[in-house]
């Protein structure tokens, strides 16, 4: 868990570099969007990309199609009871997916949660890197000794 907490503190957001597969070029633009999957990545690095991408923009959209709708939620969830993020808005639609297997386009459902910024999210953040520098200080003494 410590690697991917690392991996997206050192994360760097180029322009469009968010708007990934299925984003279409009108909304490439979006660099505060995080297209979720259940597959490709696990639950909490999504938790830390959005925590990043509010300390950033102020506010994070999370989308996801299909069967990674429930792993939005669960993040969007996850945020708010933690007391980081409030829901600014929740758009739900069906979208035409193309798939070489079948004739015609099948659809699927489509959700996009827009998450704010708490006014307590920087004094929350602030406390859980202190937590974790007297934690990685405490192992480091135990090493020494």
């Amino acid at each position: 868990m410590e690697e991917v907490t690392e991996a997206v503190g050192n994360l760097t957001i180029a322009a469009g570099e968010a708007a990934g597969a299925g984003g279409g070029a009108a909304e490439a633009h979006k660099k505060n969007r995080i297209q979720v999957s259940n597959t490709k990545k696990p639950l909490f690095f999504y938790v830390n990309l959005a925590k990043r991408y509010m300390q950033l923009h102020n506010e994070v959209e999370l989308s996801a199609l299909g069967m990674a709708i429930a792993t939005v939620v669960t993040v969007a969830e996850i945020l708010k009871n933690n007391g980081l993020a409030v829901e600014k808005k929740i758009m739900t639609s069906t979208v035409d997916v193309k798939d070489d297997s079948r004739s015609r386009p099948m659809q699927k459902a489509k959700i996009e949660i827009v998450l704010g910024k708490t006014d307590k999210f920087d004094e929350l953040m602030a406390a859980a890197a202190e937590e974790r520098e007297a934690a990685a200080a405490e192992a480091e003494a135990e090493e020494q000794s």
